[in-house]
């Protein structure tokens, strides 16, 4: 038998009673094949997909969902979608939510406490599990919508909630020492929103890790975790007597390599500047940015692949990934002015 099917006319409303009768195969076989993909014979799947094509079959995920409960859909919310941090985020649980049969729906919150929650709380309703990245709202609330269906969190610890958190300890040591090696023992640094859990955790890492080397360390005001966020810092960032800069992430350097450069302080003769994260487009500045890469698409993946695996009794959780930052030196830091 070979994989190709009858071409028929699809009926108005094709079932899966019709697509397994046009298959040849018993309804349940074509469920397993369209639900869980692996699960048949892949000459056999790759018969009930033609034949379920050609019929215009639509899996209806809410009549799945009656009787098991489940609608194998997950969610995911970010602080902000234009942010390019995320892109590897979303590409990281995409990649394990596909693996798992799942499809994936993201929303985000545009950096708001309120709507993350409310959007987040909406998503609850029609998922199995819901994935926060970098969230923004409070502890009791990622722990109120975790005690309704599993939630998982990326770049942020929460108690009693599963919290997937970059060793950001390990970056911080090694930008600290390279900039100490470049005679710089006056820093500021840049934090991101107040409400970000990350940014406070990488501002106390950094005055731990600064007062051990005997460095200055000089904490400005949040900024929006923007370009222009970072442009607004500018001003700050060079009345404060440092020699270099330490942002909360890329964008927020951009933003301020951008506004120095256009005042005439150039980079990195009179300032050395560095970001986190080490997104897509940070080597595009002139000079290329220095920056602590996180491994942001291995935390989506393993965070997505965890979350899912609570929902099936006795799965085993991930390997362990070793998920430290490093230092990537570009051309945006060099030896302290004097």
């Amino acid at each position: 038998m070979t994989d190709e099917v009858p071409v028929n006319a699809a009926p108005e409303s094709a079932t899966i009673y019709d697509v397994a009768k046009l298959a040849g195969v018993n309804p349940s076989t074509v469920s397993r094949a369209l639900n869980r993909p692996g699960r048949v014979n892949a000459v056999t799947e790759r018969r009930i997909r033609a034949a379920a094509e050609s019929l215009n079959y639509q899996v209806n995920l809410m009549a799945r969902a009656l009787p098991t409960g489940r609608t194998s859909i997950a969610g995911l919310v970010v602080s902000d979608i234009t942010n390019p941090v995320f892109f590897d985020v979303v590409r990281g649980a995409e990649t394990a939510a596909a693996r798992q049969g799942y499809t994936l729906v993201l929303t985000e919150s545009e950096e708001s406490e309120e709507r993350e929650y409310e959007r987040a709380a909406r998503m609850l309703r029609m998922v199995d599990g819901l994935l926060l990245a970098t969230p923004r709202m409070s502890d009791d609330r990622i722990r109120a919508l975790a005690a309704q269906k599993p939630v998982a969190v990326v770049n942020r610890q929460v108690e009693d909630v599963l919290s997937i958190v970059p060793d950001v300890q390990h970056g911080v040591a090694e930008v600290v020492r390279h900039l100490r090696q470049l005679g710089h023992s006056r820093i500021a640094y840049v934090p991101g929103p107040a409400l970000s859990w990350m940014a406070g955790h990488r501002g106390e890492l950094l005055a731990q890790r600064c007062e051990w080397a005997h460095i200055e360390l000089i904490q400005l005001e949040p900024v929006a975790p923007t370009v222009v966020g970072g442009r607004s810092a500018a001003a700050a960032a060079r009345d404060s007597g440092a020699t270099a800069i330490i942002a909360y992430n890329d964008l927020i350097a951009i933003g301020l390599m951008q506004e120095l450069v256009e005042a005439g302080i150039t980079v990195p003769g009179m300032l050395s500047i560095v970001g986190f994260d080490d997104i897509f487009g940070a080597d595009f500045t002139s000079p290329a940015l220095t920056t602590v890469k996180s491994p942001l698409r291995e935390e989506g993946d393993y965070a997505m692949t965890a979350l899912l695996n609570t929902l099936t009794a006795g799965a085993a959780a991930p390997a362990a990934f070793d998920f430290a930052t490093s230092l990537v030196v570009r051309g945006s830091t060099g030896i302290a002015a004097r």
